[in-house]
């Protein structure tokens, strides 16, 4: 009978403990769900929001292809969607990328921009455009090209200078802090040294912005980020392992030190193509990856979603801030996600302190 009894309250609590992971699971669901409503809703606005403003009718009409207005339908397939579908891809990639860097050092406040990849790409274009570096067959991708070589430098700088052999999540970070310096300092003497045609581009360009966005380089920004997301897939419950800490995601059988490298490569492609196109933008992988955490909690099967969803939906809010705060005009879209970010990230110090620290 003890033995019945025994069985009994083991079936009766794992069923109670199935019955609570449904649960959480169902919450996630719906909190995912929301966001990818207030991502659809965002999106449309941005689409609608503009020197010629239109309505939600007009742009809905006009992206399935039923709108008679012929300057409407020019005006949103031809300039907004674009720029519109380039804040969600770039916001995806660079959400997903500080929610991979956090989770690999373990530390809330690391990301791209923080560790220095996104200062290797800045140093990059503003080399290509101050020496006037040209490809041979795409002249008009110099830039990029240059600056998604330079940001695959600083993220193997950031490796290789935190130890091959011993490297921690410390060494990493305090590398990618020296890195970020090195090349904000190399930046600045470009800065000193170019003409005033060129400096105004690299200001521009170190701005952050949109509104270069063309169909080209939002496909370029999309087939990187769909490279990536198998990969990062595939070791999504040996990245979830890795919270655990180094020694008991060893004991579980996970390579750490392989898995650091392997995502390491998967941020410097997310990042340096992102950065690539539109220019610096800051912030955005290190404030999404701390809402999906607040909200969906750290396994990795909806925390790195999440990520990718909360960085769309900030950069997709920024892009609509950015033509509305002084109507006619464009702020630059890294001076709108710094005046975001810079706020939530002084309350994620102050009210996060005793949970990091």
């Amino acid at each position: 009978m003890d033995g019945f009894g025994s069985t009994m309250n083991i079936k009766g609590e794992t069923s109670l403990v199935a019955h609570q992971y449904a649960q959480l699971m169902a919450k996630r669901f719906w909190l995912m769900g929301g966001a990818c409503l207030a991502l659809f809703i965002s999106f449309i606005w941005d689409v609608a929001t503009g020197p010629a403003l239109l309505s939600v009718n007009q742009v809905l009409t006009s992206i399935f292809g039923q709108s008679q207005d012929v300057s409407s339908q020019i005006i949103v397939w031809s300039i907004r969607l674009p720029v519109a579908l380039t804040a969600l891809a770039v916001g995806a990639s660079l959400g997903l990328s500080g929610g991979l860097m956090q989770t690999i050092l373990n530390n809330p406040l690391a990301s791209s921009y923080t560790l220095g990849i996104s200062a290797g790409a800045g140093f990059g274009a503003a080399l290509a455009i101050v020496v006037g570096f040209s490809l041979p067959f795409a002249e008009s991708y110099a830039v990029a090209a240059n600056a998604m070589f330079f940001a695959v430098i600083s993220c193997v700088a950031v490796y290789y200078l935190g130890g091959v052999k011993n490297s921690t999540s410390e060494t990493l970070v305090l590398a990618g802090i020296a890195i970020l310096f090195l090349f904000q300092a190399l930046t600045s003497l470009l800065q000193l040294i170019a003409s005033p045609e060129s400096l105004q581009q690299v200001v521009f360009w170190l701005f952050g912005s949109l509104q270069k966005s063309n169909w080209s380089k939002l496909a370029g920004i999309a087939l990187s980020l769909a490279i990536c997301l198998p990969f990062i897939w595939k070791d999504v419950w040996q990245l979830t392992g890795l919270k655990l800490g180094d020694v008991k995601a060893q004991a579980l059988g996970i390579n750490v030190k392989w898995l650091r490298i392997k995502i390491f490569i998967l941020i410097s492609i997310l990042t340096g193509v992102a950065v690539a196109f539109v220019g610096t933008i800051g912030f955005i992988g290190l404030v999404a990856p701390h809402i999906a955490r607040m909200l969906l909690g750290e396994d990795q099967r909806t925390f790195l979603p999440a990520c990718a969803i909360f960085g769309a939906l900030l950069l997709s809010l920024a892009s609509v801030m950015s033509k509305v705060v002084s109507p006619g005009a464009v702020f630059p879209i890294g001076i709108m996600t710094s005046l975001v970010g810079v706020p939530f990230f002084m309350f994620m110090i102050k009210s996060h302190k005793r949970r990091y620290w």
